[in-house]
């Protein structure tokens, strides 16, 4: 029998037994090897985040395919992958004209997983990584080499591919700028890791945790006193609160660019002072993701990884069970950790 945390209710999870169709055509089915606890999870527990209820937790997970359906050709039982949560449709008019980042209509698997009352269930983010098995579009699934492990692999899904491609694609950092990250968790530090691969001269981290602050430095940082961090070139808000998009907009210099990841919540608006705006020439980007395309970056970054340029079994604090998801959202809210992972 499968299991997997669901979300009855805001506020109200556990882990339960589930049940799983066969995968349809276009369909695979995944067992999961290896699964982060992200933030971005937290906060559909709180809001929903326009999930329908009930919802099967987790989108940042890497496994072993298992079954596929008809017409799947590029992945093949036994190929290990990681899950692509924002896999593009291919369709739409974005995907269409060559902007498949920007692709809002992502594949969805037909409802093939069920809570043993018998309701349908759908993944967070179309994925549902936080279970021993789950059924996907198999456009979500892009396979990477199996030697880089899982528990590694799996961060890719989410945390790193969004920080390191938001200094890579969104805001295309070049060589030598001075970079400013608000918030060190396990996306900051991507973003510190992207600057690296981006040349970055100066990396200036901000956070109000000094673990956090510390292991920005372990990672690449080459300040972290807010007092130098003005002037920048490029500031990431990873936090996403209004205050700190001011504090973003304070940091930057002439022609600078925020470029803003971490999730709003609901309602929250923040001010942008126009004249100051306007005579900076500054930009503000909105990072979803980092805009990545999980089949051409997840190899780039798999590489990467391998070859010793991105640093994913530092970013591993803890390897957990599946039963212990309150404790891992518990960590990373007190800033224990850097990544909880799950191991199946």
């Amino acid at each position: 029998m499968d299991r997997g945390v669901v979300l009855s209710q805001l506020e109200r999870f556990g882990v339960e037994e589930i049940d799983l169709d066969e995968p349809g055509p276009g369909e695979a089915r995944v067992r999961i090897e290896a699964t982060g606890v992200c933030h971005s999870d937290l906060h559909v527990v709180r809001t929903g985040f326009n999930h329908p209820l009930p919802v099967l937790l987790g989108h940042e997970g890497a496994g072993v395919v298992e079954v596929v359906g008809e017409g799947v050709e590029h992945v093949r039982p036994g190929d290990r992958v990681v899950i692509g949560w924002r896999s593009p449709c291919g369709e739409c008019r974005w995907c269409l004209r060559g902007a498949r980042h920007l692709c809002r209509t992502p594949p969805l698997a037909a409802r093939r997983m069920h809570t043993r009352d018998g309701r349908d269930l759908m993944g967070v983010f179309g994925a549902g990584t936080f279970a021993t098995r789950t059924v996907l579009p198999s456009a979500a699934l892009v396979p990477v080499a199996a030697d880089l492990p899982a528990e590694q692999a799996c961060l890719i899904g989410c945390a790193v591919a969004t920080g390191v491609c938001s200094v890579l694609k969104t805001a295309a950092v070049w060589e030598g700028a001075r970079v400013g990250v608000i918030g060190c968790g396990a996306v900051g530090l991507s973003v510190v890791q992207g600057a690296q691969l981006a040349g970055a001269a100066e990396i200036h981290a901000l956070d109000l945790d000094e673990r956090k602050l510390e292991a920005a430095r372990r990672f690449g940082a080459t300040h972290t006193g807010a007092e130098e961090a003005d002037r920048l070139d490029f500031v990431f808000d990873v936090v996403g609160r209004p205050e700190t998009v001011a504090q973003g907009i304070s940091m930057l210099g002439h022609a600078g660019t925020l470029v803003y990841i971490g999730l709003p919540q609901p309602g929250a608006e923040a001010a942008l002072p126009l004249d100051y705006a306007f005579g900076r020439r500054l930009r503000f980007l909105v990072s979803h993701g980092g805009d990545h395309v999980p089949a051409e970056d997840f190899p780039r970054l798999t590489q990467l990884a391998l070859d010793g340029q991105l640093d994913l079994a530092g970013m591993v604090t803890k390897r957990i069970a599946l039963d212990d998801i309150v404790q891992a959202f518990e960590d990373m809210e007190a800033g224990e950790v850097i990544r909880s992972v799950i191991v199946l």
